[in-house]
């Protein structure tokens, strides 16, 4: 017996520190501005849930509603994807993130929907909802009513595209049971969230969707950000047949959310052989909604120094809020190493694989105008492409100026936004403060009125350098046009 003793303290002593790492795995993190959610989409139900029924600032991801409610028209026969709609002047003006497209042009329902879904782009969500709708007014009743019969308690939609507006909010877990309906509702429409990329003329726009490309089996769904939010993703991904539904809110950078995302998910596809440790939390639908107001991240999101870009790309691996934004980047991937150890080969850091470059992909071809394919598709991208491209004006050669396309990239994009952000906030709505998908246009409105261009030059085709006679300085064409109000 007393040769025994000694194995039996060990054997003690493992099964004590085993149940200490279990236990803390399983115990609630501490109250944080952060909501997390991770189900299954088959069945609904429920692996982790933190703040996941506190009511939340949607953002961006309010478009997966505008793109589930314009493809139950589609497939309800009430319109189709080659359906023309119309950028209207109210469509034109909305804030960035957006297409740019001037009013009276049009696009067919499909291209709407794929630049809305991977650009972001809040002026595509307003053509859907007034296409489908008749206004945006009207299309937000369509929302609503679908949200009640959907069952998400927890939501309210006053626009298509998550711009801040009073009154505006869902969840967690009403976001988790809208992912799970667009799924069983529109499998055949579900390759409009995790298009990897899309080119517009001569522009190449990578999905905001981080995990798209980079972890393995990512297959949906949208970002958002608005500074009220903070940084927002509705992720899926499939492995063996399985596939699972991650929720993250409140994150403090593009990069953060999709690591949580990430870490979520791995937790998820590896605790098949742990899931008796975990007690049941039932499914999406049960989860108990929380009374209570959302919490405003705006001061910690914008306030202060931080400059964000005026949408929901986010190139920085942390946000610029120091050891913590680190922190909270990349806590939990011990948590994720544990998992993983013995069941399968581990992955990759969720961070690395993050900051990794996606796999490639050819980007999907969008363009305005009807439909078309073979010869009549390449001039119309050919069109577009001109259109982005003003004509040069013959003469000397001289220093070149800022080009309004400054990139071709959604990085180059965020940064020339952040530069409009430095010059003057937008005039604000309930958060218009924010400068994420909150931003006003007020760099669009002051190009024109660029002192170094040519005054006798058109205004919506200014060159890409001033040549020729030098023209008078105008008296007042240092001072940048009147900024527009907010846009919603």
């Amino acid at each position: 017996m007393h040769a025994l003793r000694p194995l039996l303290r060990k054997s003690l002593f493992n099964l004590f520190a085993a149940a200490l790492a279990v236990g803390a795995l399983l115990a609630p993190h501490a109250a944080s501005a952060e909501a997390l959610l991770l189900i299954e989409a088959d069945s609904g139900k429920v692996l982790q849930a933190e703040n996941a029924t506190i009511p939340w600032y949607p953002a961006s991801v309010t478009k997966i509603m505008t793109a589930y409610v314009t493809l139950k028209a589609v497939k309800d026969g009430r319109i189709t994807l080659d359906t023309l709609f119309t950028v209207s002047p109210t469509a034109a003006s909305q804030s960035p993130s957006k297409m740019g497209l001037r009013p009276g042009t049009q696009l067919t329902v499909d291209n709407a929907l794929k630049m809305m879904m991977v650009k972001s782009a809040n002026d595509m969500a307003v053509v859907l909802a007034e296409g489908v709708g008749g206004s945006i007014d009207g299309f937000a009743a369509m929302m609503n009513d679908t949200a009640k019969k959907l069952g998400m308690t927890q939501t309210n939609y006053v626009n298509p595209n998550g711009l801040p507006a009073d009154g505006h909010v869902t969840s967690a877990r009403d976001l988790g049971i809208l992912a799970r309906a667009f799924l069983r509702d529109l499998p055949e429409y579900e390759y409009f969230v995790h298009i990897p990329a899309i080119r517009f003329g001569k522009r190449i726009t990578p999905n905001f969707n981080k995990l798209i490309g980079r972890y393995p089996g990512a297959d949906g769904f949208k970002t958002g950000f608005i500074c009220a939010s903070g940084y927002n993703l509705v992720a899926s991904a499939t492995r063996n047949g399985r596939r699972l539904i991650a929720v993250v809110l409140g994150a403090n950078s593009g990069t953060a959310r999709a690591v949580k995302a990430a870490q979520l998910l791995e937790r998820g596809f590896s605790q098949d052989n742990l899931s008796w440790l975990r007690p049941s939390l039932g499914t999406v639908e049960n989860l108990v909604p929380v009374d209570a107001s959302p919490p405003n991240l705006r001061e910690e999101m914008c306030g202060g120094h931080h400059k964000r870009p005026a949408s929901d790309d986010d190139d920085a691996l942390i946000a610029t809020n120091g050891t913590s934004g680190s922190a909270s980047a990349t806590g939990g991937e011990a948590q994720v190493t544990f998992f993983t150890a013995g069941l399968q080969p581990p992955l990759m850091k969720a961070s690395e694989l993050m900051a990794s470059a996606p796999a490639a992909a050819e980007p999907v071809v969008v363009y305005t105008g009807p439909t078309r394919t073979g010869a009549a598709l390449v001039a119309a991208v050919a069109a577009d492409t001109d259109q982005q491209n003003p004509p040069k004006a013959r003469g000397k050669k001289s220093r070149v100026a800022k080009k309004p396309d400054a990139g071709s990239d959604a990085k180059t994009e965020a940064k020339t936004d952040r530069k409009t952000a430095a010059a003057k906030p937008a005039t604000a709505k309930p958060d218009a403060s924010a400068k994420g998908d909150a931003k006003g246009d007020a760099k669009t409105a002051a190009k024109p009125a660029a002192s170094k261009r040519a005054a006798a030059k058109p205004v919506e085709k200014p060159a890409t350098g001033d040549q020729g006679a030098k023209p008078a300085k105008p008296k007042a064409a240092t001072k940048p046009a009147p900024k527009p109000g907010a846009n919603s």
